[in-house]
């Protein structure tokens, strides 16, 4: 039972760090391409604001 959490933990964690690198990606690409772009990476960037404008402060510099 042991092998198969770990297996599992192990397989969350890898999706976990595959949709980080994801979001930085599009971050980095909204970046290059400039604020005037339309679409799909602006709409992430729109959600990202939102998200860090919802988290206090003290938790930003926490999870930082």
């Amino acid at each position: 039972m042991l092998v198969w959490i770990d297996t599992v933990r192990r397989y969350l964690w890898a999706f976990v760090e595959l949709a980080f690198v994801a979001l930085l990606a599009i971050i980095l690409i909204h970046l290059l391409v400039g604020p005037n772009a339309e679409g799909y990476t602006q709409s992430v960037i729109d959600n990202v604001m939102k998200i860090a404008a919802g988290v206090p402060t003290p938790s930003l510099i926490g999870l930082a």
